[in-house]
């Protein structure tokens, strides 16, 4: 079986590969096929975006395809940043610049309470859905920490661990993180719809 991932990310296409091996699914980026589908993200929650996603890039080539959206949500904001996570504080912001601005925002705030969230969805030609989903929960650090991953990862903080995401390796991180746990539950329930294919 040939899955299509939403994403233009080489390092996504191999995790989903990885992850997915063991199925004898084979797991090719849009570019694969030749197809370059940008999606508005209008949704409202994590699994909408991810829908829209999956839905565009499964209509554009025939074949399954899988879409995934992912943020962080702030009690004391209100669950924000949330949806709007890789666009928070606008388009002129980088990484360090949107982590910069939530400490900011937090600035003298002690609830710091907040937690990643995945949603993963996998969209067939023929009406069947598959929706995952992954949470970490965690604390806004008072300053960034660990050079490691992306986005806001050197200001989240893991208590058990005593660490932010950016002071783990990869490999730690990919253990305990809100997409590690939704790709391990996806990898399930496509085993689980697979066999019910059969």
């Amino acid at each position: 079986m040939k899955l299509v991932l939403a994403t233009q990310n080489p390092k996504k296409l191999k995790e989903m590969n990885e992850i997915l091996s063991h199925l004898g699914v084979e797991v090719v980026s849009e570019a694969e096929l030749g197809v370059r589908i940008e999606v508005e993200e209008t949704g409202e929650t994590f699994t909408d975006n991810a829908r829209l996603k999956a839905m565009a890039v499964m209509r554009a080539t025939g074949l399954p395809a899988v879409a995934d959206d992912s943020g962080l949500c702030v009690d004391a904001l209100n669950g924000g940043p949330g949806v709007y996570s890789a666009r928070f504080g606008g388009e002129g912001l980088d990484d360090k610049g949107r982590y910069t601005l939530l400490l900011e925002m937090l600035r003298g705030q002690t609830d710091r309470a907040a937690h990643f969230h995945t949603s993963i969805v996998c969209a067939f030609p023929n009406g069947d859905e598959l929706v995952c989903e992954g949470e970490r929960p965690g604390t806004i650090a008072f300053a960034p920490m660990g050079e490691g991953g992306f986005g806001y990862d050197p200001v989240f903080f893991v208590p058990e661990l005593r660490k932010t995401f950016g002071q783990l390796t990869a490999e730690e991180k990919a253990s305990v993180s809100h997409r590690g746990k939704a790709l391990r539950a996806f990898a399930a329930a496509l085993d689980d719809y697979l066999k019910g294919n059969e």
